[in-house]
């Protein structure tokens, strides 16, 4: 439903258009995910894995069609962002359900999760176009 209400209403191409200019008018495939990796794994860390790839599929589905690149790079790279929920006790039901047993703190889903994300990161710019070319 959000997704498709971003898509009727023409939000999901002004965030696109924003992220766009903000990111320059040059800005080359490798840029627009790493934004958008970030963008949706920030996010993701405090909201549904599910909500989160609504919400930017949508939009990095405007990004490649405005840059003339083929979507999928884009947007498994969205759905493999949203899926980084390590960093936080919240990102994810299965970390809220260990949090009291474990007696966990906050900061000890960052400390684990922050390099799980890095490294999530590096090998999906790595391997996702790979297998996605953009053009």
């Amino acid at each position: 439903p959000l997704a498709d209400a971003m898509a009727n209403t023409g939000a999901g191409k002004m965030i696109a258009d924003v992220v766009i200019g903000a990111l320059g008018d040059n800005a080359g495939p490798y840029v627009v995910m790493t934004a958008l990796f970030w963008l949706t794994c920030i996010l993701s860390q405090f909201m549904s894995n599910t909500a989160c790839t609504a919400l930017f599929a949508p939009i990095g589905l405007s990004i490649a069609v405005g840059m003339g690149a083929s979507p999928h790079a884009v947007l498994m790279t969205v759905a493999m962002a949203a899926s980084c929920a390590f960093a936080t006790p919240v990102g994810t039901p299965p970390n809220t359900l260990v949090l009291g047993p474990g007696g966990y703190k906050f900061m000890d889903y960052v400390k684990v999760g922050v390099p799980l994300i890095i490294l999530m990161f590096l090998v999906n710019l790595a391997i996702v176009p790979i297998i996605w070319p953009f053009f």
